[in-house]
């Protein structure tokens, strides 16, 4: 199914699965089953292959309806990414189809309370004992942990950070529901407790040592650049909303567009949208060819993407006026999502700090 179409087709719903805090089970499966979950992976390893632009694409277009569905296929990604660039052939083998079809979903378990933009400070232990590995420890804001078959837990291990795999079934796996939050409000986040939760030691993904170096960074790669397609998807919408509002709105006698300060605003929005665009374009780009910018331009990409969703949901609030800012308006639901985009996946701050680094080695 082309993503386009899908999204059209439920661009009607997805205020109520905002407002009902979940996206329906078989809106899930519809997904799985046109390839969208995961969708990068090789066929080889069970996904369809897209390229980078085409995953780009792919989140454009459901981020432009719900940043729930774009949050879907970002957090299976994430851990596809990780499994099948550090795990052992059994893993891949194992896990990697299950994840591409969606017969199992995945949760990316690495916040905590006192472990956010700084994950070095995670508290989760993993403990091995005689073949296995004992994990203990609380993880906040898991996407989709209510419906997680599977959890990427960052841990720490006789003093080095690892990630290891936990089934969402063994015993002492606990999930919590959260409602209500700010944004993303259909992607049915958890809080996730391991209370001694045992597992094979093959279930650790890589050495211990790479827990966060590698497999966390490899996972978080992978989910800013689907987060930045999300965001220009956003953005885009929100100026359609704006432009389409201004076009047809009289007050006074006198179309909103016939306002130069409205058609000034709108410009802003524009370029705004454009921009976030080509950078996400780039890093596509740069992703497809294994370029060694690839990683410093979807930092670039994201922060640049999730600023303009934001300020043009902001502008497109103003646009609108009341009608922004009622129950069912997709340009208040972007306003709210827009701001977690700033956060997730590496904050503003981070990466203008990561962005600051890079630009000391750049060179025109």
């Amino acid at each position: 199914m082309d993503s386009a179409a899908f999204a059209a087709s439920v661009r009607p719903d997805a205020a109520g699965w905002d407002a009902r805090g979940a996206v329906p089970a078989e809106v899930v499966k519809t997904m799985a089953r046109a390839g969208f979950l995961a969708a990068d992976l090789p066929v080889s390893a069970g996904g369809t292959g897209r390229t980078q632009a085409g995953l780009g694409e792919l989140c454009a277009d459901l981020g432009g309806v719900c940043g729930a569905l774009r949050a879907l296929v970002t957090v299976q990604g994430m851990v596809a990414a990780a499994v099948l660039r550090w795990g052992t052939a059994g893993q891949r083998a194992g896990l990697l189809p299950e994840l591409a079809h969606g017969e199992v979903l995945a949760g990316f378990a690495a916040t905590e309370a006192g472990a956010g933009s700084d994950l070095s400070a995670v508290t989760t232990s993993a403990v091995r004992e005689g073949g296995q590995v004992r994990v203990r420890g609380r993880k906040l804001w898991v996407t989709f942990g209510q419906l997680a078959g599977v959890f990427l837990v960052l841990a720490e291990c006789a003093g080095r950070p690892v990630a290891v795999l936990v089934e969402a079934d063994r015993p002492g796996t606990a999930v919590e529901p959260v409602r209500g939050q700010l944004g993303l409000r259909a992607a049915q986040v958890a809080h996730v407790r391991f209370d001694g939760v045992l597992v094979p030691e093959e279930n650790l993904l890589a050495p211990p040592g790479f827990g966060l170096s590698h497999v966390t960074a490899t996972a978080l790669d992978h989910g800013r650049f689907t987060v930045a397609w999300g965001c220009v998807g956003m953005a885009e919408a929100c100026l359609r909303a704006a432009a389409g509002h201004a076009g047809t709105r009289v007050q006074g006698g006198v179309r909103l567009a016939g306002h130069q300060a409205v058609r000034a605003l709108l410009g802003r929005c524009l370029a705004d949208a454009a921009a976030a665009r080509q950078l996400c374009a780039r890093a596509a780009d740069l992703r497809e060819r294994g370029d060694p910018e690839a990683v410093a331009g979807t930092v670039l990409a994201k922060y640049v993407a999730a600023r303009a969703a934001a300020a043009v949901a902001d502008r497109a609030g103003q646009v609108l006026g009341a009608a922004g800012c009622a129950e069912d308006s997709l340009v208040g639901r972007f306003f709210r999502d827009a701001k977690v985009m700033r956060i997730i996946e590496g904050a503003d701050e981070v990466a203008e700090q990561q962005l600051g680094e890079y630009a000391l080695r750049w060179r025109p």
